[in-house]
């Protein structure tokens, strides 16, 4: 079976391809409970103008796909940023079991940093968060395109927030 940190490089790999089409840097990949890779994805929100194009939508919609059907029973989704509300909620509707994320989000992560979304009581599903694995490698790549962006300032921004990651006890399987 993969690693965690296996899989986060094919995540990586992913936000990569981002970069070279001027998106934000995030990749996610989907593995089956055998761990073999099911979905693939990073953003496509400006190529496609469409704001449900993030990473992880992409990803599940190609493991979907492979699957033939929208239920990911006993799969895992990693992505290299803290899945947003809007992914938290597809991540949790298509049944996945683990969620593991590079580097955290603190103006729209969902699962820890801002939000807690799978604290509320009342869903059907609950998949397993696991955070920080490669966190600061998945910091880094946002960070060197939105210096590119816009300036130095995100990128002091995010190294602090890294830090905090990495000082942080993570979990493992």
């Amino acid at each position: 079976m993969m690693s965690h940190v296996e899989a986060m490089e094919l995540a990586l790999i992913e936000a990569k391809k981002s970069v070279a089409l001027g998106e934000v840097p995030i990749g996610a990949v989907v593995l089956d409970g055998a761990g073999n890779v099911i979905g693939m994805g990073h953003n496509m929100t400006e190529s496609w103008n469409d704001p449900t194009s993030h990473a992880e939508i992409m990803a599940i919609r190609d493991a979907v796909r492979k699957v033939g059907d929208w239920r990911l029973t006993g799969c895992r989704l990693y992505v290299t940023l803290e899945p947003c509300l809007m992914c938290a909620g597809a991540i949790q509707q298509s049944r996945i079991a683990h969620v593991i994320y590079g580097a955290p989000s603190p103006k729209a992560g969902a699962l820890e940093s801002l939000l807690r979304t799978y604290d509320i009581p009342g869903f059907n599903h609950y998949p397993q968060v696991t955070a920080g694995i490669e966190a600061g490698r998945c910091a880094m790549i946002l960070a060197d395109f939105f210096r590119d962006k816009r300036g130095s300032h995100v990128v002091r921004e995010l190294r602090r927030d890294v830090r905090v990651v990495e000082g942080a006890r993570l979990e493992s399987e």
